[in-house]
């Protein structure tokens, strides 16, 4: 059996410089750099040990300097370099399945950001089906913003707040004690049925507490409804390979569950980090263990939170010397995104962007592997690592 693969997926953690950019309307959007900017440097010696730096700087175009305070001691080997993405968008679902080995390359259907964004006739099904009186919402709109918003109209009320985004989504976000947990999957679960016309790709149940204003809060339980992969992805492949494919955070729910042998729950970058370990130190031989740090995007990017965006990547750079001591000799580990959300820029979506690719292990020579046509070629090199058969996408670096 051969050793463990680790995917660090930094969600949102763009590096700049996407070709097609100017498709999207984010033509300059680069996040890393202009945190760093902003900041007037960044404190993450181990990512800067792992040639961060250098790859954001041929994939963005920006010079800048991470301005280190303390060396870092990994040296372990490593490859770098930084993806373009061929899916048809930038959103969550689309990084992920591509670098998974599936590029979407249809198009996702999206509902409109004003209100009302849904059709009367779905919202009518979904109310009539749901056995609810009616919606809030009806909008595109910030996750915590419509909490502040109508959270306390649905505690009143106990209509489910209804919302979207630019991504290719319906959320639905109810309290945790009014309205009830198993409720609330159980409406998403309708909705996730109504929206198959739409081609939507993903129903979101957002959970959350509080009394009144500025006091509501999301919590862990949140829970995602998504369609299948369009093709088998390298999960499924290492799944019947006999590698164990333990997910760590929301991946499970992105990938529908499909490829997927263990599932833990974890939320806030400390505990992301703790359950990772944890797997890692506990799981056999030829794992596959895959965690979303998803508060990158939806904690600090989406929020256009740059110094909180700053601090965020500084405490997920000082963890990495603890995975590196679990390594054994045969294990790897990958570090990369699925997308951007560029938090100096402007409106609060995801923005176009290349995505860093590193690869370290004991066994890894170090190695600048450039730009990749596609993220993709992760789970070819993932393929090769485990001696399965290709992918459709993608050329291995290994």
């Amino acid at each position: 059996m051969s050793g463990k693969v680790i995917i660090l997926m930094m969600d949102s953690f763009g590096v700049g410089g996407a070709p097609d950019a100017d498709r999207f309307g984010d033509q300059g959007a680069n996040t890393f750099a202009h945190i760093v900017q902003t900041m007037h440097g960044l404190n993450v010696p181990h990512l800067q040990a792992l040639g961060l730096e250098t790859l954001a700087k041929e994939a963005g175009g920006v010079d800048f300097d991470l301005n280190i305070f303390k060396k870092s001691p990994l040296n372990i080997g490593h490859k770098f370099g930084h993806a373009c993405e061929i899916s048809k968008g930038k959103d969550t679902t689309s990084g992920h399945w591509e670098m998974a080995g599936t590029p979407v390359l249809t198009e996702w259907g999206y509902f409109h950001p004003d209100y009302p964004s849904f059709p009367a006739e779905l919202v009518e099904k979904i109310c009539h089906q749901g056995k609810v009186s009616g919606i809030l919402g009806n909008k595109a709109a910030s996750g915590t913003a419509i909490l502040d918003e109508l959270g306390e109209e649905h505690i009143r009320t106990l209509r489910p707040i209804v919302y979207t985004s630019a991504d290719s989504v319906l959320q639905i976000a109810c309290h945790e004690t009014y309205f009830g947990l198993d409720r609330l999957y159980a409406l998403c679960e309708t909705a996730f049925e109504a929206v198959k016309p739409y081609h939507i790709a993903r129903v979101i149940a957002r959970p959350f507490v509080g009394e009144q204003k500025g006091q509501f809060v999301r919590t862990k339980n949140r829970h995602d409804y998504s369609v299948n992969p369009p093709e088998i992805t390298i999960l499924n492949k290492a799944s019947t390979a006999g590698h164990q494919v333990i997910a760590v955070g929301k991946i499970a729910d992105i990938y529908a569950r499909s490829g997927i042998d263990q599932a833990y729950k974890a939320s806030g970058l400390p505990e992301l980090w703790d359950v990772t370990l944890n797997a890692v130190k506990n799981a056999a031989a030829g794992s596959l263990i895959f965690t979303n740090f998803v508060d990158f995007d939806m904690v600090y990017g989406h929020r256009r939170d740059v110094k909180g965006y700053a601090q965020g990547l500084e405490y997920f750079d000082s963890r990495l010397p603890e995975l590196v001591a679990l390594l054994d000799d045969d294990d790897i580990v990958f570090i990369t995104a699925d997308h951007g959300c560029d938090p100096t820029y402007r409106g609060t979506d995801h923005t176009r962007e290349q995505v860093p690719v590193i690869l370290f292990g004991r066994r890894i020579m170090t190695e600048n592997i450039g730009q990749r046509t596609t993220y993709a070629d992760i789970a070819q090199t993932i393929a090769e690592f485990y001696n399965i058969k290709p992918m459709k996408y993608g050329k291995s670096f290994l």
